[in-house]
């Protein structure tokens, strides 16, 4: 009998290991973004407005889900959803860009990949035609995770990064947001209250997370002012082991609660569920601290949530049958 077992042994490890490898299927593609969350009303935007909302949200999402159907890469799906929107006047981020208080525009963007932990960033960059290339270069050909200014703009120029003279990113509606502050007389105050940074997370056929995060910032901001998205695990975070988070608000708040981290953190230690931590994170611990904005996070099972404590956010997604959902205020989303 002992000898029987010995010849069946490695017969029946070989049944298994076949079986395993037969039965094992790639992860549905998901993809989610955001394009800002702020204090919109209804009754703000017109019909035509909401409705080039709704095409630009949707045109990045087909962007991005296009490469996860191909077999591309979470990184690549969520750079081409976030190149999309940074060509987009409507969006607080590349072209769309506000306006600081020197009348420049300054951008920052950051990039991670859940497989490896591996991260880039850029902050207070200028002429960056598209500043999420620029991020996920330096993730992949520098030694660093983030760097800002001219020193950014030099490692630009020497990677061949598309660069754009100012006129490109002038756009009416953000010069006169600039204009009205300074009316105003509001001195140094930043504006707070429309928030239009742009995001996405996604989860790839190989089941491999990835979080970008790009914005112009804050209007009439001063002394090189940096906000929560440049910064890994404020405003980006992506870990295969938790969830990828993308975040958009008022960035000092999302800066000291460590906001894309804490709802990973929640989901890897604390055993919460994705719902659960993102909404603690958002609708307690932010709204506590003061706070306001809005996060995307989605996790290796392909669970999407999207809460958001101001007016409105403008966000959207296709889950894993491919049905796609785009909206600005309380639509229904998770």
């Amino acid at each position: 009998m002992n000898r029987l077992i010995r010849l069946l042994s490695p017969l029946c490890l070989l049944y298994m290991t076949i079986g395993a490898a037969e039965t094992t299927t790639a992860s549905e593609p998901v993809i989610a973004i955001h394009g800002g969350a702020g204090t919109m009303t209804r009754e703000e935007l017109t019909p035509e407005q909401r409705a080039a909302y709704q095409a630009a949200l949707s045109d990045a999402l087909r962007a991005g889900y296009r490469v996860l159907q191909d077999g591309g890469a979470a990184l690549d799906a969520v750079t081409a959803a976030i190149v999309k929107m940074e060509d987009s006047p409507l969006f607080n981020a590349g072209r769309g860009a506000v306006f600081t208080h020197d009348g420049n525009n300054e951008l920052d963007a950051s990039i991670m990949d859940g497989a490896t932990l591996a991260a880039g960033a850029v902050g207070g960059v200028q002429g960056i035609k598209n500043p999420i290339l620029l991020a996920r270069r330096v993730m992949q050909s520098s030694p660093y995770v983030l760097l800002t200014g001219r020193g950014a703009e030099e490692f630009a120029r020497r990677e061949d990064i598309e660069i754009r003279p100012p006129a490109y990113f002038h756009t009416e509606k953000r010069w006169k947001q600039l204009e009205e502050m300074r009316r105003q007389d509001l001195g140094s105050t930043p504006s707070h209250t429309r928030m239009g940074t742009v995001g996405a997370v996604a989860l790839d056929q190989g089941g491999n997370l990835a979080a970008g995060t790009s914005t112009g910032g804050m209007t009439n901001k001063r002394w090189g002012r940096l906000g929560d998205s440049p910064i890994i695990g404020a405003g980006t975070y992506a870990n295969n082991a938790s969830c990828a988070v993308s975040a958009t608000g008022h960035g000092e708040y999302f800066i000291r609660a460590t906001v894309a981290h804490d709802v990973c953190a929640r989901v890897e230690y604390g055993r919460m569920t994705l719902r659960e931590a993102a909404h603690h994170v958002v609708m307690q611990r932010l709204v506590a601290l003061g706070g306001d904005g809005g996060i995307i996070a989605l996790d290796t099972a392909g669970n999407v949530t999207m809460p958001f404590n101001t007016a409105g956010m403008y966000r959207g997604s296709i889950d894993r049958e491919g049905h796609l959902f785009v909206a600005i205020f309380d639509e229904q989303s998770d």
